[in-house]
């Protein structure tokens, strides 16, 4: 009996038995991989939760909409310089109203050391005006209506439900949490909301809230933008880009130097 046929048919069978098995075994190490992201993001937060007890919003704020203005507002600048301009931005306009009816070259003058203050004015204004019109003149409460204020994008609303509410339903990712996520292996994106994604997936959602605060706090303490201080960081042991920079890379670039034995007179 002529098993040629037979025979072929099984290499075949046989050949396509592989990738399938290829596929189990890729498939299996990106659940490994997703595994250990997860157990490497969740235990730096651990360390950062232990080394910042503390933690929470710099902004100083006494109702939802104060904190609101003050979050617009702090878009590429610092929380203290917004806590100085607010400080006297609240004694004048006080309620909703007072925004809604504000002219907007005085308001503009008041705000100018924030930065942006043209685009940062029109949105404040027109947030108050839209609040008053739509949502009774309370600040929204959902994600979905919050973002329909003018200057307002997920950061903002996470911020503002967070701390104004309670309401968590997402990471707010600003400059110091896009620059550590990417230091320290969370995200290899720049976008913030992929960063947030990715945040999202790595993090139970019970540490989603004070996530921000950590990060925020560790990036101006210690892993600042331009001169990290990677020597005294609680995190060097488990960061991928410890001590990748100009301080220490000229530091190790020094040659080091050997003892001189040679007698002297």
């Amino acid at each position: 009996m002529d098993y040629g046929n037979e025979w072929v048919l099984l290499k075949s069978l046989l050949r396509g038995i592989k990738p399938l098995r290829k596929v189990r075994d890729l498939s299996t190490m990106k659940n490994e991989v997703l595994k250990t992201k997860k157990e490497h993001t969740q235990k730096i937060l651990r360390v950062l939760a232990r080394t910042y007890p503390h933690a929470k919003i710099a902004l100083r704020f006494s109702h939802h909409w104060e904190l609101l203005v003050a979050v617009i507002l702090s878009a590429q600048c610092t929380d203290k310089k917004v806590n100085e301009v607010t400080e006297r931005l609240f004694k004048k306009y006080k309620t909703r109203d007072d925004y809604v009816r504000a002219p907007l070259s005085e308001f503009e003058a008041m705000i100018r050391s924030t930065g942006f203050y043209h685009a940062k004015a029109k949105n404040i204004i027109a947030a108050a005006t839209l609040i008053k019109e739509k949502f009774g003149g309370s600040v929204p409460r959902t994600m979905e209506e919050i973002l329909m204020l003018p200057g307002v994008a997920r950061k903002t609303a996470n911020v503002v439900l967070g701390n104004a509410f309670g309401i968590v339903e997402g990471i707010a990712v600003d400059t110091h949490v896009r620059r550590l996520s990417q230091r320290l292996g969370f995200s290899k994106f720049q976008n913030p909301e992929k960063i947030e994604k990715d945040l999202m997936e790595n993090l139970p959602k019970k540490d989603w809230f004070r996530a921000t605060s950590l990060l925020v706090d560790h990036g101006r303490a210690i892993c600042t933008a331009k001169d990290p201080r990677c020597d005294l960081c609680p995190l060097a042991k488990l960061c991928p880009s410890a001590f990748q920079f100009p301080r220490f890379a000229a530091h190790a670039a020094l040659p080091s130097r050997k003892k001189d034995n040679r007698p002297t007179a």
